[in-house]
């Protein structure tokens, strides 16, 4: 990487992170559900959530116990450095079981999760646009496309486990191709990456099996073809490194559940759905698809329109020598998590922007974006541009809003997102780790504190203002940019 793509990435990066870790959304079913799993481990040395099952409605009954249902890579990840805020918050005199101590150090456990995984996602976008021969503006807006254009900077500022599993699976895909190079050493160090993360994007979220299953496969293929005689160190280190992420999750279920094979959604308590099919994993229909792409309720189109020209790039980008292969592994993946979506029963995925389900499929699609600025003229660029600001400008009011708008909303932008964003009414989510709902009805007017907030409300700052800081790092970052 030469020193100005180096100090670009690092541009992108910071302004990125700052983004995502400007915004704590607080709680609901999802993430009260990990966190209640941390919380469990550090304050009561048990896999057991009995003692916060209240907190959420996404739990497992195994036993007589309760136990998060969700996969434990999110909540795995959060604990040490949970467990070194709450000793700042000890040592800052605050109680880490306080509202404000869980606010804290919940905050915490999503910024090295969520936010710091969406962030490597976006600069895997960066750094593949570059290696296949794009332009520094157009490997730029790749990857800011998707870190900021689309409902990924929404999944960034939440406690689940989409923008990890994103981050791991597009290391993974990177480490992959990267092995076309010549060095042995290397090689054999991306092997140890391409297993462990593809391992642990499983673990964060199960069904990342399937493109963790592609991009191994990319990975041997290549070697087959270009340096044959590496095959067994690289692939011995990357079965090795997958190996070790299945060892965490099978320790897990075995103490969890007393299998190393059985799952939390096996004990699921409630959502009788999620017992057909696999997990409520059926087959597509067209209905789902349509909501999907282009619903007023979740669908991605109308909020992320740039998502639609991805193909193209895709198929673009397939007719250079030797990136079929690596195209077709990108497509299918973010083909997967479309189709996986639309055959969910629970497709809405409840509380939520855009069809989340989707959410780590999104970066494969997004390497499409940066061929089609290098390719296209005047007329296309501003309509990418137009697209990208139109994306950019609907997840900002998101983030700003709530990125969980209720189920009974079934058009969120145009009923609550975007009125409550022009009257300043910012982080309307009251909802806390320790509380089981939001009451719909109030989630405007300030009858009920926020329990929500972004960095410049903690600054002092109110309403729209609280995003000016926000947008300097962004002015900075573009100054720099252009530098």
């Amino acid at each position: 990487m030469s020193p100005r793509a180096a100090r670009t990435a690092g541009i992108l990066g910071t302004a990125l992170f700052v983004s995502y870790a400007y915004f704590y959304q607080a709680g609901g079913w999802n993430q009260n559900s990990r966190f209640a799993l941390v919380r469990a481990i550090l304050e009561r040395h048990t896999l057991s959530i009995d003692a916060y099952q209240l907190h959420t409605g996404d739990r497992a009954l195994y036993d007589g116990h309760f136990y998060s249902d969700k996969a434990p890579g999110a909540s795995l990840q959060a604990l040490a450095p949970v467990a070194v805020a709450r000793a700042i918050a000890r040592a800052a005199g605050v109680d880490p079981e306080s509202f404000p101590g869980i606010a804290w150090t919940s905050y915490v456990a999503n910024v090295v999760t969520s936010s710091l995984f969406t962030t490597v996602a976006a600069l895997m976008i960066y750094l593949l646009a570059l290696r296949w021969g794009a332009s520094r503006p157009a490997a730029i807006f790749g990857a800011t496309a998707y870190g900021v254009a689309t409902p990924a900077w929404c999944y960034a500022t939440l406690f689940m486990g989409h923008g990890l599993t994103a981050g791991c699976l597009m290391g993974a895909f990177a480490s992959a191709v990267a092995l076309e190079d010549g060095d042995a050493a290397r090689q054999r160090r991306l092997g140890w990456a391409t297993g462990l993360l593809s391992g642990w994007a499983v673990v964060s979220e199960f069904p990342a099996l399937i493109p963790a299953i592609l991009i191994v496969g990319l990975a041997l293929l290549t070697l087959r073809d270009r340096w044959p005689d590496r095959l067994p160190a690289v692939f011995g280190r990357l079965i090795a490194g997958g190996l070790l992420a299945a060892l965490v999750l099978s320790v897990y279920n075995a103490l969890a559940f007393g299998s190393p094979l059985h799952l939390g959604y096996s004990s699921e308590e409630g959502f009788e759905q999620m017992r057909q099919g696999l997990f409520g994993i059926t087959y597509p229909t067209w209905t789902r698809l349509r909501e999907i792409l282009f619903g007023a309720y979740r669908g991605l189109l109308p909020i992320a329109p740039l998502v639609a020209v991805t193909p193209l790039g895709l198929w673009q980008l397939s007719r250079l020598p030797g990136r079929r292969r690596a195209m077709w592994v990108a497509a299918a993946s973010g083909g997967f998590y479309l189709l996986l979506n639309a055959s969910y029963f629970y497709w809405e995925g409840g509380w939520a922007y855009g069809p989340r389900q989707m959410m780590a499929g999104l970066p494969f699609l997004a390497l499409g974006l940066a061929p089609l600025w290098d390719s296209w003229r005047r007329v296309g660029r501003a309509a990418l541009a137009a697209g990208w600001i139109w994306g950019a400008a609907l997840t900002l009011v998101a983030v700003s809003t709530t990125p969980q708008p209720p189920a009974t909303i079934k058009a969120p932008v145009r009923e609550l997102l975007l009125p409550a964003f022009l009257d300043g009414d910012l982080s309307l989510n009251h909802q806390t780790f320790v509380h089981n709902g939001a009451d719909v009805e109030h989630l405007r007017g300030g009858t009920i504190p926020h329990a929500a907030w972004n960095l410049g409300e903690i600054a002092g700052l109110h309403g729209l203002a609280s995003l000016l800081p926000l947008a300097a790092v962004w002015v900075l970052a573009a100054l720099l940019l252009l530098a």
